[in-house]
């Protein structure tokens, strides 16, 4: 019986070889140069920006024209394949949502119509919010914050 070696030169073991180390390469220069903020280069921490989506946050408040409104227990968003669901307290509601670095736009929002006394105001703000336009987001540990051009604010935060 013909039994064919492959030597140690054999094409194709060089050229995944070659692929192996060009794939490492540039992973290899990167350890150790990233740092967290305040930190040291070499310290081995490292910085990576955490996402809005796939994420259910917890609405804390909504700030409109300075005022802020508490959350009721609740009320949440969570932002994934495109699409936003979540709660505004006590009505549910689901949305469009696109994502693109720190911008983040809800659009064709349903809701359902619920009478839920108290928590009509804070409802009313947070739709309006984030309809409106563009909104500006920025995760700092556990809390994410979108913000309207005019200010507005809703934070959220990450149980």
């Amino acid at each position: 019986m013909y039994r064919h070696r492959h030597s140690p030169t054999h094409p194709y073991r060089r050229r995944t070889a070659l692929t192996a180390a060009a794939l490492l390469v540039p992973l290899a220069a990167a350890c150790g140069t990233e740092r967290a903020d305040g930190e040291q280069p070499g310290s081995g921490a490292v910085s990576a920006e955490q996402p809005v989506t796939g994420v259910r946050w917890s609405v804390d408040s909504v700030t409109v024209d300075g005022t802020t409104r508490r959350a009721p227990a609740g009320a949440h968003v969570e932002i994934e394949d495109g699409k936003a669901a979540g709660s505004y307290g006590c009505n549910h509601f689901t949305a469009k949502a696109v994502v693109e670095g720190s911008a983040v736009r809800f659009s064709d929002a349903r809701a359902t119509r619920m009478a839920c006394g108290d928590h009509m105001d804070f409802e009313r703000a947070l739709a309006a919010t984030l309809a409106d336009g563009v909104l500006a987001s920025e995760v700092e540990g556990r809390t994410l914050t979108l913000a309207t051009a005019d200010g507005d604010r809703v934070r959220l935060v990450r149980k």
